[in-house]
């Protein structure tokens, strides 16, 4: 397995973990529609979540949150469009961006943006 996508499976993993210690309730891992993907769908307080999680190793290339760009925001929206189609009984929702760097020796660091939109 390359080793971007070990990185990005075990963020996903790390970020779930983050994301239930801090009350929210985890719906559904990696959803998928069509092309697009949702890597975690959770509700908290009565809102519903859909959250890009961005890991990295390092800081070279940039923060990890730097790399969700306008497509990627899209692509959330499209496939929010059709969970709530299929799961109409949510009236608030909200786009956010997990961002987790994992530095050899430290604890990851996470960083959470909350209602992003375009």
């Amino acid at each position: 397995m390359a080793k971007h996508i070990s990185t990005g499976k075990i963020g996903e993993q790390l970020g779930a973990e983050f994301l239930s210690e801090n009350g929210y309730m985890l719906l559904a891992s990696n959803w998928r529609h069509s092309h697009w993907e949702v890597d975690v769908i959770a509700h908290k307080n009565n809102v519903l979540h859909f959250i890009e999680i961005k890991t990295r190793r390092s800081k070279n290339f940039g923060l990890p949150e730097e790399k969700v760009g306008k497509k990627k925001i899209q692509n959330l929206i499209n496939a929010a469009e059709e969970y709530l189609h299929l799961f109409p009984q949510w009236q608030r929702i909200q786009f956010d961006i997990l961002s987790i760097i994992i530095l050899k020796n430290e604890r990851p660091a996470y960083f959470l943006i909350e209602d992003v939109y375009l």
